[in-house]
């Protein structure tokens, strides 16, 4: 596409949908006159909790779902008024797995290039596959593929039209870290290259890691769009772990009374703090004022996570309850060659 496209990959103005109830049931309001603004080459995350109206407005961009009122523009074409350059302009990744297992990663590629009328000289089924690393699987049928090369067929289902507005509902569920890494990686090479990103996820750290901006919607509402950076302060918070190299039987009360410290370990004291009224050295000075050696020392910053529970009314788990013992985060590729997704 040009640069002088329009402003916006992805608009919104009051969208609404509501659902007619049935058998006596009241009408559900799925989506609240909402207003949404995604810029040209963004990587921008749709968070929510479940039930929260995510897959509604997706749906509605991608025209399975009908809206009930208010507009939705893609590339800055009516999804109604020009349907069919609006359906040009977006290519979707669904979360489930739904492909005929009975094609081939090449006849699927070319079968989907067909129904976006992409002329046969035009088309780049090679070059996709090999992007997508099912070169050798190309052949074979989908039925015989992994879940993690299915995952990957469907982004190249997705982006056989060249679409400039690539929305990815959920792609990293129940895959494997490896897996994850991989898809990540194509998909910040798309960006960086100018497709703009729409991603919804439940991974909150793969949110803050990724995206550039974030819109948090909750029963149907907008309740936050900011850039990431912007959200992440809007919780004033900070906590430093201090551990010793003797245990305590209560926290001094200089510390007490000055920092709020309690003990999280009988040799470790927590510190909850504003970085923007305490810094973080006048804790360390005041440890030591009380003839306390430190051996090691850890901070945690408000996290993606922390800004959702707030912004949603869920309740977070105290850091001290947190099952150290699950999966932690991965850590997303921010560069390099892209590798095969397996």
């Amino acid at each position: 596409m040009a640069e002088t496209g329009p402003d916006y990959a992805v608009e919104t103005r009051a969208l609404t949908k509501t659902y007619a109830g049935r058998d006596g049931q009241p009408s559900v309001h799925a989506l609240h006159a909402i207003d949404l603004q995604v810029p040209k080459g963004a990587f921008f995350g749709l968070l929510g909790p479940n039930g929260a109206g995510k897959s509604t407005l997706i749906n509605i961009l991608a025209g399975l779902v009908v809206r009930t009122s208010g507009t939705a523009l893609i590339w800055g074409c009516d999804i109604v008024g020009r349907m069919r350059a609006a359906r040009r302009a977006i290519g979707v990744v669904p979360q489930e797995l739904n492909l005929d297992p009975f094609f081939t990663p090449r006849e699927l590629l070319e079968l989907q290039a067909g129904l976006y009328g992409v002329p046969r000289a035009r088309r780049r089924t090679a070059e996709i596959l090999d992007a997508v690393g099912l070169t050798r699987q190309a052949d074979s049928y989908a039925r015989s593929l992994s879940g993690g090369m299915r995952r990957r067929l469907l982004v190249a289902k997705a982006m056989v039209h060249a679409p400039p507005v690539l929305v990815l509902d959920e792609p990293s569920a129940g895959v494997d870290v490896e897996l994850r890494r991989h898809l990540w990686a194509y998909v910040r090479e798309l960006n960086r290259a100018g497709t703009t990103i729409l991603l919804t996820t439940h991974y909150l750290e793969e949110a803050q890691a990724l995206c550039d901006r974030i819109a948090i919607i909750d029963h149907g509402r907008m309740i936050a769009c900011d850039t990431t950076e912007a959200l992440l302060r809007r919780i004033d918070s900070k906590t430093l772990t201090v551990t010793l190299d003797r245990p305590l039987a209560a926290v001094p009360d200089a510390l007490l009374a000055r920092f709020n410290a309690h003990l999280a370990a009988p040799d470790r004291l927590r510190f909850q703090y504003a970085p923007s009224q305490v810094h973080g050295g006048d804790i360390l000075t005041a440890v030591g004022a009380e003839g306390l050696r430190i051996v090691e020392v850890s901070t945690r910053e408000a996290e993606l996570e922390d800004i959702f529970l707030a912004l949603t009314g869920a309740t977070a788990p105290a850091l001290d309850d947190v099952d150290v013992t699950k999966p932690q985060p991965i850590e997303v590729p921010r560069g390099g060659p892209v590798e095969g997704i397996r």
